[in-house]
């Protein structure tokens, strides 16, 4: 049973890393430390992992069935605490390294409201040569939405998403058609800060959206799946 304790040990400290990550980032933790224990937790989940297995092996062997179930569940854990680090590396791999990311790359909503909220935040709200390429190449789907509905409409519309999709609104101007919101992700707490636009398009209404991380040089994916989600809400409406 001893080697099963140690799996259960070793699986049991990557699990804990993992669920302090983010914790430790809102209570005042760096960016890069707490990636770091993330980075840590995956190490700690495959050697608990790895563990496991053998006690697996050991315990098969000596037929016994409590270390059995005990070694099952170190394996688990530790795949826990290996496979989510790693499945966010993937996704970060996966998508450019950006943070701004909109439906317009013309002419992207300004923000006005949250301007004052971005104070002594990381990332800049100007957006570079190179952004809209990047972009282009990585969400090559997104662009804004046109629905058949008068601007006053859509506009009550796209306020009532954004409250159901839990976004804290800084700003709501039916005659300009601009709502400003910032959306605080669950785990890590990172702040997002959202505009939408809505503006009269023939004889109905186009939306464009803009979503930007205020830390991180990318947002793995984040704000591209947030302007989905919402406009993908706003069409179903």
């Amino acid at each position: 049973m001893t080697l099963t304790f140690v799996a259960l040990a070793i699986a049991g400290l990557g699990l804990v890393l993992l669920l302090v990550a983010g914790p430790a980032y809102r209570v005042g933790l760096s960016l890069e430390m707490a990636f770091a224990i993330l980075r840590w937790a995956a190490y700690v989940g495959a050697a608990g992992v790895a563990a496991g297995l053998a006690a697996l092996v050991v315990a098969r062997r000596r037929n016994h069935r409590a270390a059995l179930v005990l070694a099952l569940a170190a394996t688990v854990v530790g795949a826990v605490a290996l496979v989510i680090p790693y499945s966010w590396q993937r996704q970060a791999r996966s998508v450019p390294p950006i943070h701004d990311i909109t439906t317009d790359l013309d002419n992207p909503p300004a923000f006005e409201a949250v301007v004052p909220l971005r104070a002594g935040a990381p990332n800049s709200l100007e957006r570079p040569p190179m952004l809209a390429t990047q972009q282009r190449e990585g969400y090559p789907d997104l662009a804004p939405l046109t629905l058949s509905l008068p601007p006053e409409r859509v506009f009550n519309r796209a306020l009532d998403v954004a409250e159901r999709m839990g976004w804290e609104i800084a700003a709501a101007d039916q005659a300009t058609g601009r709502i400003e919101a910032t959306d605080t992700t669950s785990w890590f707490g990172f702040k997002d800060d959202i505009v939408v636009r809505v503006t009269s398009w023939g004889s109905g209404t186009r939306v464009d959206v803009r979503s930007v991380s205020r830390v991180g040089r990318s947002d793995v994916g984040t704000n591209a799946r947030r302007i989905r989600e919402f406009l993908d809400a706003l069409q179903e409406e």
